[in-house]
């Protein structure tokens, strides 16, 4: 850290401090923040092979995914002060952890020569201080947690100035830098998602680990490519209490979550704040060649709110593009407006947050009520909200809504869930499964209505019956089983199951 910091004062020595083109507007909460850096593996899953997938040469050493994890966190006032730099620096070491300094040092040094901003400009924004402290010792309490997903391949510290804010106001933020499955290099298909979504099923996981997380409360964030992994996640884990998409993918790629088939609305329950962009124009979208779908306009049974930033083009979402991009990128709006809109994005986020993690009332009525009342500045944006239309129509609603009346209205359950949510259905697999974990809990009159919810919605199934027939047998119900024995039977005239039962219970074949 002290040779980063000689470095870039010796590059700045001489050189005035040019301002800088963001400027975080926001007010910092109670608490300090602290930070924290982990050099760790994912050794539940490869990363490398037998050979670099970059030079072709043979890989050495550890072949684990690193998880280089960063950490903000309410802390008291204790520890080393953070410069810019010293999260820039963070870049240097993604992927190998034992990097010599010299080997940081040239990093650093190329990667602020190609500064849009030019080279002297991104080394004064080196030695800008930060509010975090290094390694500073945590507050007392526990705190809830939100994970981060960068974007499209970028490093931990590009929303560093969001994540220090959270932190700040009470959040544990924790994020790892989005890499491919194989290199450091993010690609634009299923497995860069499902790559991005696993690490971030890794730091829910490490997340438990810390003893000030709440890990009841746990909420995903995500910018750009990380605002499609966020949603693949809380489509397969309930774990998940709210979404923040900033200007997220899952807006701008409908044929990835097409790909992936279980992410669907009713398994996108939790809440979700999206932050977006200008909008483009019907003429820029068909360009695209994009399917014209909308996952937002699906999500039917979650609270969801869109807050539209019209200064805000979709670079501005990360504070790292602010601080480096050149003057020109800003189009018809200058950084100082653009800094404006992304602090706000910042204040919806932790108000949607509060609201949802924490369960705060002022801030759930700050998410209805209209922008002017919550001190927006007119024409800065616009928010529109629809909320939740029910229980989200799923395999674990159904057997909630089913266990209320001991499985006997299960059929009507069903019914209900279907013309709710036309693609709802429950394999007959499932059901089979789901009839025999019953029995095995001595339930029988709850797989008696399992069973034959299976054997109504598949008619033609000797299977469907058979399972049917072996419930009533266990319910002492003879009539009934030697029926569906047989009915078993007529469907597929092979099934020695049904043969052997009906011998045993003295009826006819």
């Amino acid at each position: 850290m002290r040779l980063l910091l000689t470095l870039i004062l010796s590059f700045t020595a001489g050189v005035s401090q040019a301002a800088s083109n963001f400027s975080f507007d926001v007010a910092p909460g109670p608490h300090s923040v602290g930070l924290r850096v982990v050099e760790q593996y994912d050794y539940a899953r490869g990363y490398l092979g037998q050979y670099d997938v970059v030079t072709g040469k043979p890989v050495s050493g550890e072949t684990a995914r690193p998880m280089q994890t960063v950490i903000w966190y309410p802390a008291q006032k204790s520890g080393k002060a953070v410069a810019y730099g010293d999260y820039f620096r963070l870049g240097a070491s993604e992927e190998r952890f034992d990097n010599t300094e010299a080997a940081i040092a040239a990093n650093v040094d190329a990667r602020l020569k190609g500064a849009p901003i030019g080279g002297a400009r991104a080394r004064a924004e080196m030695t800008r201080r930060m509010w975090a402290l290094r390694d500073a010792k945590p507050a007392a309490g526990k705190f809830p947690v939100v994970i981060y997903a960068p974007s499209f391949g970028a490093s931990t510290y590009e929303n560093a100035d969001l994540c220090e804010y959270l932190a700040s106001h009470g959040y544990i933020v924790i994020t790892s830098p989005s890499m491919g499955a194989h290199s450091r290099g993010m690609s634009d298909d299923l497995e860069g998602i499902e790559a991005q979504a696993g690490d971030i099923a890794f730091l829910i996981g490490y997340a438990h680990t810390l003893p000030q997380a709440d890990t009841g409360h746990i909420a995903v964030a995500g910018y750009s490519w990380g605002g499609i992994s966020n949603v693949f996640v809380a489509a397969r884990d309930s774990r998940v209490k709210a979404l923040v998409n900033l200007d997220g993918s899952v807006r701008y790629w409908p044929e990835r979550v097409q790909e992936a088939k279980y992410v669907q609305p009713a398994r996108v329950a939790a809440p979700m704040l999206f932050l977006a962009a200008r909008p483009r124009s019907l003429e820029d979208i068909a360009k695209r060649n994009k399917p014209n779908a909308s996952f937002l306009n699906e999500l039917k049974y979650s609270d969801v709110y869109t807050v539209t930033l019209p200064a805000m083009e979709h670079f501005a979402f990360a504070s790292e593009a602010l601080r480096f991009l050149g003057d020109d990128a800003y189009n018809e709006y200058t950084p100082a407006e653009v800094s404006q809109s992304h602090g706000w994005m910042a204040r919806y986020t932790l108000q949607f947050l509060d609201a949802y993690l924490k369960g705060q009332a002022p801030a759930k009525a700050f998410l209805s009520k209209a922008p002017r009342q919550n001190g927006v500045p007119d024409h800065l944006l616009t928010v529109s909200a629809h909320l939740s239309e029910g229980a989200p129509p799923t395999l674990e609603m159904l057997a909630y809504e089913a266990a209320k009346s001991g499985f006997a209205d299960i059929q009507q359950v069903y019914e209900k869930m279907r013309k709710r949510e036309p693609k709802f259905e429950v394999s007959e697999d499932n059901f089979n499964s789901w009839g025999y974990q019953l029995l095995r809990t001595g339930d029988k009159q709850g797989a008696i209505a399992v069973f034959k919810l299976a054997a109504v919605l598949h008619p033609d199934s000797g299977n469907a019956h058979d399972s049917l027939a072996e419930a009533y047998e266990e319910a002492q119900d003879k009539p009934l089983a030697i029926q569906h024995y047989q009915r078993a039977l007529e469907l597929n005239p092979k099934n020695g199951n049904a043969v052997q039962h009906l011998k045993s219970l003295g009826a006819p074949l």
